[in-house]
C-alpha cells in the first residue's frame, strides 16, 4: 500500500469536488429565468431593465421563481442582505418582493 504524501502544489481534490458539486447543485437555478442571473459561490444577482410595467413584472416573476427553487432545494436566500439597485434618472423605484419581504 503506498504511503500518504503531502501535496505541495496544485489544488486539493476535495476543493475541486466541492466546486463541481456546487455547480451541479445550482446548475438549474436559472431555468425559466428571463432576466440576467449571475451565480457566485455565496452570491446571486438578478438584473433587468425596469422601464415599463412589463419589466417590473418580469423581475418579480423571476424573483418568485428563485424563491420557489430555493424552497424546493431546501435553500434560503439571506433576505437581510438582499438589496435593490435603482439606476437612471426618472427611475420609478419599483418595490420588489422576495418570499413575502
Amino acid at each position: 500500500m503506498p504511503k500518504w504524501r503531502p501535496v505541495t502544489s496544485g489544488v486539493p481534490q476535495g476543493l475541486v469536488l466541492g466546486l463541481a458539486l456546487f455547480n451541479i447543485f445550482v446548475g438549474n437555478m436559472d431555468s425559466g429565468i428571463k432576466c440576467t442571473l449571475s451565480k457566485f459561490a455565496n452570491d446571486t444577482k438578478l438584473c433587468g431593465v425596469v422601464d415599463t410595467l412589463e419589466g417590473k413584472d418580469a423581475i418579480q416573476r423571476d424573483l418568485d421563481k428563485l424563491e420557489r427553487w430555493a424552497h424546493a432545494n431546501c435553500v434560503k436566500f439571506n433576505k437581510i442582505k438582499c438589496k435593490v439597485l435603482h439606476m437612471g434618472q426618472g427611475n420609478l423605484k419599483h418595490n420588489c418582493i422576495l418570499g413575502g419581504e
